[in-house]
């Protein structure tokens, strides 16, 4: 094989390999997408990250310690006001109340068979006091002795004595019965404590003890929270805070959910910022309460502080750094220019900006393509 034909192989498989870098590799690495300003309006937004969390979670614990014998409700279910929701071992106070309130009958019937006494006696008393006047007048005319008018005096005397005596029996017997209800009420009382209902319609966030578990009065059974009452409890950076205004909209990203938006408010302002972390707590109520929610559940919200209209916008994306300036890589007659621009305002994913005409080719960066760098041909 001569030398010219040997040469003539080698050009041509290096203008072929040649073809193919450039086709394939070169053209690929310097071809970007490229987009242009758009013109409309534009949310600004303040990011905070925060917590779910209430202003009112309340303890569910016992009154009396003891044992517990039923959890007729769990963890992530939702109850009434006046629901049944533990029951406490009252060990043997029903056997006090039934043996309290048999003592209230005793004296009931106790004082009824003293009233009864007294008008019997008083009818003894009517009797013998016309004895006794009988005989005083008899006395006085002679017609009988001494010792009969002393006898139905002295029976008179002690129908009166035995007349104070039942009186005091049934004043005696009435305050039995009075001490006796009190103690059936008081026993009554301490047994309804056994029993715990909701005191509120509300969500129950977590379960801390178990059925036959022996509680302390302080020892916590349930944790309800008030769902009107669940915010976010965000930290926005003081810098940024100055624009935030109570009732403005809110984006809600919550963790467990971060594929989903959650509209909200902004509820309340802390009055001051944090000396440490220069940060400012806002918290963010919910339009509709999210189901299931978690308390102490990490969130980002974006709220929304002001609208911009016909402003030209850029995707955040779309924007490098050089030192403290701000700009895009534009396509002009087919190489990279780095066009520095003036961001008027932050959106969540947009920029109002100045610096561009509305016609720019806008260069999008990928991790495929190569490094742009000033006067580099595009495609």
């Amino acid at each position: 094989m001569s030398k010219v034909v040997k040469y003539l192989i080698i050009f041509a498989i290096i203008g072929i390999g040649g073809f193919i870098f450039y086709s394939k590799v070169y053209i690929p690495k310097s071809t970007y997408k490229t987009i242009s300003p758009t013109i409309g309006s534009l949310d600004v937004e303040v990011f905070g990250i925060g917590n779910v969390g209430a202003k009112n979670i309340y303890t569910i614990n016992a009154q009396m310690g003891g044992k517990i014998l039923s959890i007729l409700s769990d963890e992530g279910l939702w109850v009434k006001k006046g629901d049944l929701l533990v029951i406490m071992d009252s060990v043997d106070i029903p056997e006090l109340l039934e043996s309290a309130k048999i003592s209230v009958q005793k004296a009931i019937s106790e004082l009824e068979a003293a009233q009864k006494e007294l008008k019997s006696l008083q009818v003894k008393k009517d009797l013998a006091y016309d004895t006794y006047k009988r005989y005083s007048k008899l006395k006085e005319q002679s017609f009988v002795s001494q010792s009969e008018y002393d006898k139905a005096k002295a029976d008179f005397d002690a129908i009166n004595a035995q007349l104070n005596s039942a009186k005091a029996h049934i004043n005696s017997a009435k305050i039995e019965v009075t001490r006796a209800s009190k103690g059936v009420e008081a026993l009554k009382i301490k047994l309804s404590r056994y029993k715990i209902y909701a005191p509120i319609d509300g969500y129950i966030i977590s379960k801390d003890s178990q059925v036959d578990q022996s509680v302390t009065p302080s020892q916590s059974i349930l944790k309800i929270v008030d769902p009107k009452t669940v915010w976010i409890k965000a930290y926005v950076d003081e810098k940024i805070s100055a624009d935030i205004k109570i009732g403005q909209k809110t984006d809600i990203v919550l963790r467990s959910q971060s594929d989903k938006k959650f509209s909200g408010y902004v509820k309340e302002i802390s009055a001051q910022s944090d000396a440490v972390t220069g940060e400012r707590e806002v918290n963010i109520a919910f339009d509709k309460l999210p189901i299931p929610f978690f308390i102490n559940e990490q969130a980002e919200v974006f709220i929304a502080t002001k609208q911009f209209k016909n402003i030209m916008k850029i995707p955040s994306t779309a924007t490098i750094f050089k030192g403290e300036k701000v700009g895009v890589w534009i396509a002009q007659d087919n190489k990279a220019h780095l066009q520095y621009i003036e961001i008027i305002a932050r959106g969540e994913k947009e920029l109002g900006i100045k610096g561009l005409d509305k016609d720019s080719k806008i260069l999008l960066t990928n991790p495929k393509n190569k490094t742009l760098k000033e006067g580099m041909s595009v495609h």
